[in-house]
């Protein structure tokens, strides 16, 4: 039985958003897919975890509504986001400061003229947030591939030319792209930087409904049954058959490796493995919640370990039992790599300066740590990496293009195309009925 040969079109090897959304556009044209996934569940990275009935993600993605595969990609038209609130909070030299988006410069005035008539913000003028409001409405306005032609610098580089005083580039720029890359030594290329501050500034940071496993879920669910086949880990792949582990070869006629990048190099020998940004997500639940606002406050300054954190219960209720409260912390960088009782210690201190109130009550739930969580994108960097290695042997991945959700989805639908090209089908096949705007692949990314 392990030695007999399973025959299909296409085999996509991982489960996770890129795969997935490959699959989809590849059975959307007609095309016979089989998907191998060596966990038990889909999704890769976006894992959900059920503790005692609270819903806890294991990465620290921040997702927008601005991302365009979220709506191009078949399967997610039933997909609920939960928006923050706009702007964000950012908590710096004892205090917890408002900053919007303002989504012009009539705006950016507006909110200028009422901070100037209230006490001294400890992260600039009111003037100061018009400009920051005006340079992120100009980065709104961009079409993506002028972006894509600036020159391409690592972002710490190009923070000082912005003109934006530096107390504002410090205080909440700084800040505001260490949480959106998951990058806190700000290497990642200037582009990807532009990018992520123009969906920032052009949608609102959300949350999937239920947890992040929502988003691959819904795509599984969304195929022809039998499509996805959970616990079958794939040993080897070449253009003509995937061998694996326990259950005989899969024969095809291509084969899409859409794995992490670590397991991709392990299946194709000599593809590049870039570094990683490794990022720890801390839940607790304490009595009561500490803020009653779907608000994403930055950690400003350097004082603790938490980039940012957020009352998730009060963004996405369904995320807990009823009237219990789940607080989620982002840690990233070297800390993130603490032993689970220190990192909680130092977490639990900052989180009491953030929120100014006492954390000892609070009880930790879980933390997750990924040293692989988010593949860094170092100037300079290509967010169109090729999918196609050869004719019958494809790989796609957010490690392919940026290191998003956005940038997952994009990779599979590349991916797609790329085996439809190789088959001979029309070029819009496998849209299915979402419309497909047009080749730019990372219009509008985030973190």
């Amino acid at each position: 039985m392990l030695k007999r040969a399973h025959r299909t079109d296409v085999v996509i090897v991982g489960a996770g958003l890129a795969g997935l959304a490959a699959a989809h556009r590849l059975t959307g044209a007609g095309v016979a897919v089989t998907v191998l996934e060596a966990a038990p569940r889909v999704g890769g990275r976006m894992t959900t975890d059920t503790i005692d009935g609270f819903r806890l993600d294991r990465n620290g993605h921040l997702m927008n509504t601005s991302f365009p595969e979220l709506r191009r990609t078949p399967g997610l038209g039933a997909l609920a986001l939960r928006p923050l609130a706009q702007g964000v909070l950012v908590h710096s030299e004892g205090r917890t400061h408002r900053v919007d988006t303002p989504r012009s410069m009539r705006g950016a005035f507006t909110t200028a003229r009422a901070l100037a008539n209230a006490a001294r913000a400890p992260l600039g003028s009111g003037l100061d947030q018009a400009r920051l409001g005006a340079a992120l409405g100009r980065l709104a306005a961009l079409p993506a591939d002028r972006l894509l032609a600036r020159p391409d610098r690592p972002v710490s580089e190009t923070l000082g030319g912005r003109g934006l005083p530096a107390r504002t580039v410090e205080g909440v720029l700084r800040p505001l792209l260490v949480s959106l890359l998951s990058d806190p030594d700000l290497t990642t290329s200037s582009r990807c930087a532009d990018l992520a501050l123009r969906g920032y500034a052009r949608g609102r940071l959300c949350l999937p409904a239920g947890g992040a496993s929502t988003v691959p879920e819904l795509l599984a669910a969304a195929l022809p049954p039998g499509t996805v086949r959970t616990g079958v880990r794939a040993v080897s792949a070449s253009t003509t058959a995937v061998a694996t582990a326990e259950h005989g070869e899969f024969g095809c006629r291509a084969v899409l490796v859409a794995t992490g990048a670590h397991d991709a190099a392990g299946l194709l020998p000599g593809l590049r493995v870039p570094a990683f940004h490794p990022v720890t997500v801390v839940h607790h639940t304490a009595d009561r919640p500490p803020l009653r606002e779907p608000a994403l406050i930055l950690a400003a300054g350097g004082r603790g370990p938490v980039a940012h954190t957020m009352v998730a219960s009060e963004v996405d209720p369904s995320r807990t039992p009823p009237g219990r409260v789940l607080i989620t912390s982002t840690v990233l960088g070297t800390p993130a790599a603490l032993p689970t009782a220190e990192l909680d210690r130092s977490v639990r201190a900052q989180l009491a300066a953030v929120y100014g109130t006492s954390t000892a009550g609070w009880q930790l739930l879980a933390a997750h740590h990924d040293p692989y969580a988010v593949p860094a994108m170092p100037a300079p960097h290509d967010p169109r990496r090729p999918v196609r290695l050869l004719s019958g042997l494809y790989v796609c991945g957010d490690h392919r293009d940026s290191s998003t959700v956005q940038g997952a989805l994009a990779s599979g639908r590349r991916a797609a195309r790329a085996v439809l090209s190789d088959f001979g089908a029309p070029p819009d096949s496998g849209s299915g009925t979402t419309p497909d705007t047009g080749p730019d692949p990372f219009p509008a990314a985030a973190a």
